[in-house]
């Protein structure tokens, strides 16, 4: 994992809603962190160094450093409430991570040589099923990403979960599930408005006409 990520908070013994909107008007917001055996903890975190962690795709699928009062945690980011209408967190779950315990985590997925695709260069149109894919691994394998190569997708053919090439130590936990589980992530077809194109094409060639048994007109 290239990106390294610290999450500064401080422990809140503050609770309830009112004590939440005093946090969001200091431009705070409250979070909780558990597991791994421990009491869970209330916490308070910066909301515009949190708002700027998430612009990176990363964070949402690696493991990060909590900070709380210098005792630091490896956690994951488990649970993100939003506000509807404004660009504001509301609440965070952390969940810490043991080394030893496996991690059930969704990791998006990036779709590289759709261009070059014999499907693509047919006329058709790849769209993605899914963007992201549930694994389970142990913290250290925890990918921040899964790459679907795409080089060999053909028109009107799927790629499927069974397609994915992961590294050493993670599963994709859809596919333990057994037969009838290896959904869809990827396909190529021609889009409805280029096949209704191409039959008003064929429809209005002289070569169609003389096939349908039209006859000139009589001079």
């Amino acid at each position: 994992m290239s990106a390294s990520f610290v999450v500064e908070a401080e422990l809140r013994s503050d609770l309830g809603k009112g004590a939440s909107r005093r946090l969001r008007h200091e431009e705070k917001f409250p979070a909780v962190v558990y597991g791994a055996g421990k009491e869970p903890q209330s916490l308070t975190v910066d909301h515009k160094k949190f708002l700027h962690n998430l612009e990176n795709e990363a964070f949402y699928s690696h493991i990060l450093t909590l900070n709380v009062g210098g005792d630091e945690q490896q956690v994951v980011l488990k649970d993100l409430q939003r506000h509807p209408a404004k660009i504001a967190v509301m609440h965070a779950d952390f969940m810490r991570v043991s080394a030893t315990e496996k991690l059930h985590m969704h990791v998006p997925l990036h779709f590289i040589n759709a261009d070059a695709c014999p499907g693509a260069k047919e006329g058709g149109l790849v769209t993605h099923n899914m963007s992201d894919v549930e694994v389970a691994c142990l913290p250290k394998d925890l990918p921040e990403f899964l790459e679907v190569d795409l080089s060999t997708l053909e028109l009107d053919h799927s790629l499927h979960m069974s397609d994915i090439t992961v590294p050493a130590g993670v599963e994709i936990v859809e596919l333990s599930h057994g037969e009838g589980h290896d959904q869809p992530i990827a396909a190529c077809h021609v889009t409805r408005g280029a096949q209704e194109d191409e039959e008003e094409e064929a429809e209005a060639s002289p070569e169609a006409a003389a096939e349908g048994g039209e006859e000139p007109a009589a001079e």
